[in-house]
């Protein structure tokens, strides 16, 4: 069977971080292990708390998968702090990880800052090279690429500039809306393609981008290449975002179950 290893913060709330990257890769068919970087005290309203796993211990986590079960691709989402970005990228290298997707994860949907300053340096110089894909929204694309944002031109350079900066794939994520269409752009090593899907008109959208990096990186384990990847993962998580739960006070969950 096809695993897939996802690193990232828990979401009690079941929408977003470990508990939707282990909904999408069992939906996808992909056996699901995981390394828990950090506790969240959150809802589809906001986070109100963030307790980070000690350093040593996301590193025992880690060699416990790794030594165990092999994953065949990997998927990085909320890392908080500089050193536990340091412990993953670390333990990528001692086990030659493939097929690893980094998921930027700067902000929460609700506006909430998930990333320390120092963080963000460390991300750029270090954890990005070690990326096969990378899946910023626009605003985290702004961050990476050292520019504004504003049409469907700046996203292609924008994507130019991340890719020959950190050597990863990029896919730029156009959920923020820089026109009326939901345009997603992939670049990188001979791959220059835009994903364009009906915009879903809805305010559940908890955890989206979450889920489509794990969508990515269980289709990846299954052994197909980035762009086949991509296609059949926006596939995913336009189905789950139509069939629309209505959960919660705030923006809710996409419905990762919808394809069972």
């Amino acid at each position: 069977m096809f695993t897939a290893l996802t690193i990232a913060g828990s979401d009690p709330s079941g929408g977003a971080g470990i508990q939707a990257d282990i909904k999408t890769m069992t939906a996808l068919g992909v056996y699901a292990t995981c390394c828990i970087c950090a506790l969240t005290a959150q809802n589809t309203t906001g986070v109100t708390g963030i307790m980070e796993v000690e350093e040593d211990f996301v590193g025992k986590q880690l060699d416990s998968v790794f030594c165990d079960i092999m994953p065949n691709a990997v998927k990085i989402g909320m890392l908080s702090s500089s050193g536990i970005m340091e412990v993953v990228r670390e333990k990528l290298d001692i086990y030659h990880a493939e097929n690893v997707v980094v998921d930027p994860v700067m902000v929460a949907t609700s506006g909430h800052k998930l990333m320390a300053d120092d963080a963000i340096t460390t991300l750029k110089n270090k954890l990005l090279r070690e990326g096969t894909v990378t899946t910023p929204n626009i605003p985290e694309a702004e961050i990476l690429s050292d520019m504004s944002i504003a049409s469907a031109d700046d996203m292609v350079n924008a994507a130019k500039k991340i890719y020959d900066r950190f050597g990863c794939t990029v896919l730029i994520k156009g959920g923020h809306g820089i026109d009326a269409t939901a345009r997603d752009y992939l670049y990188g090593d001979g791959i220059s393609r835009w994903y364009e899907t009906r915009r879903v008109d809805t305010n559940n959208t908890h955890g989206t981008g979450c889920t489509l990096s794990s969508a990515i990186a269980s289709h990846l384990a299954k052994g197909e290449d980035i762009e086949t990847a991509v296609e059949h993962a926006k596939a995913y998580i336009q189905g789950a975002l139509e069939a629309g739960l209505n959960l919660g006070k705030g923006n809710g969950p996409l419905n990762h179950m919808w394809n069972m």
